[in-house]
């Protein structure tokens, strides 16, 4: 099955996929397609899995690390007041973890809500330009993490 996951992750090990933050080390760091919260990104498994329960119970802690390193250095970086995770995997049936930043200032009724209640096609639309700065310093910040992590290992 070729999903967009799988096709995501193919640009990725390509060095194609715009996106890409950064390798980590149980996949690829991306920004999300819509900014409608700054920050909003996601991490593609690598190799791409149906779901997390086919995981090794090792894979499995690899990837949820990585989704919280992701989270951490997103909070770090944007002030969010909190991170919100999602791994569904309903519309695009491949692993894959949507990590959100939560600001005090959204609107009372979509701050309290899910991510997935923002009108999507309204967001700011992944910009190559203007996102790489940012995307430079949350590589730094996920890998200076990754680097912390191995050292005390």
């Amino acid at each position: 099955m070729s999903t967009l996951i799988h096709q995501r992750v193919e640009l990725a090990r390509k060095g194609k996929n715009e996106t890409v933050i950064c390798r980590v080390p149980s996949g690829w760091a991306v920004l999300g397609d819509v900014q409608f919260l700054r920050g909003y990104s996601l991490l593609l498994p690598d190799p791409v899995v149906f779901d997390l329960n086919v995981l090794s119970p090792e894979s499995r802690v690899v990837f949820l690390r990585d989704m919280t390193i992701i989270g951490d250095a997103l909070l770090e970086l944007t002030g969010a007041i909190r991170m919100n995770y999602d791994i569904l995997g309903n519309g695009e049936p491949a692993l894959h973890a949507h990590i959100f930043p939560r600001y005090a200032n959204e609107p009372d009724e979509l701050r309290r809500g899910p991510a997935f209640f923002y009108e999507w096609d309204k967001g700011q639309k992944f910009n190559l330009e203007r996102d790489k700065d940012f995307m430079n310093k949350l590589s730094e910040s996920i890998q200076k993490r990754l680097n912390n992590e191995a050292g005390s290992s």
